[in-house]
């Protein structure tokens, strides 16, 4: 058995850029043929600062997301503009690698509901809940493959299995449902609204904006400028 704290989100295909986002807004006013690239940044901050948000949907990002099963249970919280397509334990037998959090993973809730906060544990908290993870995993993926070795189908002996093991989906937004995603699964001071995700779901939504920043630089500086609120 093998267990990992990674968490990765890898570009795979785009399509789109600024200059499209602003070809879709013209078509409603002076005809896409007036697009002036110049005039992108301030028409860009146009949409966003009045939230006009359709523009901003005439686009796609591909993203192959390798994380534990709990992580994909908040991502599927977003279902307006997102396609997923995820491994299926039904149909392969799930691989034997499963999430242990990091040792800077802030591991003690401290507060009361609504106004806590996440803070590093001890070095034996951090241990013991290491040991206990793998303790788990090993027992249920050693009734996993006991139930699959004596012919029971692989969608009902996975039921032993526990969300902390890893899966991988391709998941394809647009830049207004990644705007909504990234608003909501990371902290950041300048939000509008400030957001606090879990932490595994937060590394995964970094690498996203990083590539989102980098084949829409105008949009992101619009929207980060613009408080973090989708349009």
């Amino acid at each position: 058995m093998a267990v990992s704290s990674e968490l990765t989100a890898t570009l795979v295909d785009s399509m789109g850029s600024d200059d499209s986002i602003v070809r879709a807004m013209l078509v409603s006013t002076k005809g896409a043929e007036s697009l002036d690239v110049e005039a992108t940044p301030g028409r860009i901050n146009f949409l966003m600062a009045n939230r006009h948000g359709t523009p901003f949907e005439h686009n796609s990002m591909t993203f192959f997301v390798r994380a534990p099963i709990f992580v994909f249970r908040e991502f599927h919280r977003h279902r307006i503009g997102w396609s997923y397509n995820e491994v299926s334990g039904r149909y392969k037998e799930l691989d034997d690698c499963f999430y242990v959090p990091p040792p800077h993973r802030p591991l003690v809730q401290e507060g009361k509901p609504g106004a806590y906060e996440f803070v590093l544990g001890t070095i034996d908290q951090y241990n013991d809940a290491v040991v206990a993870l793998q303790d788990v995993y090993t027992d249920a993926y050693n009734g996993y493959r006991y139930l699959l070795n004596k012919g029971v189908a692989k969608e009902v002996a996975r039921a032993l299995l526990p969300v902390g093991i890893y899966t991988e989906m391709y998941a394809t937004c647009n830049a207004r449902s990644l705007m909504a995603f990234l608003s909501l699964r990371t902290r950041n001071e300048g939000s509008k609204f400030p957001s606090y995700p879990q932490w595994e779901i937060e590394q995964v939504a970094r690498q996203m904006e990083e590539a989102f920043a980098q084949l829409f630089p105008i949009t992101y500086v619009s929207f980060v400028l613009n408080g973090r609120v989708a349009p």
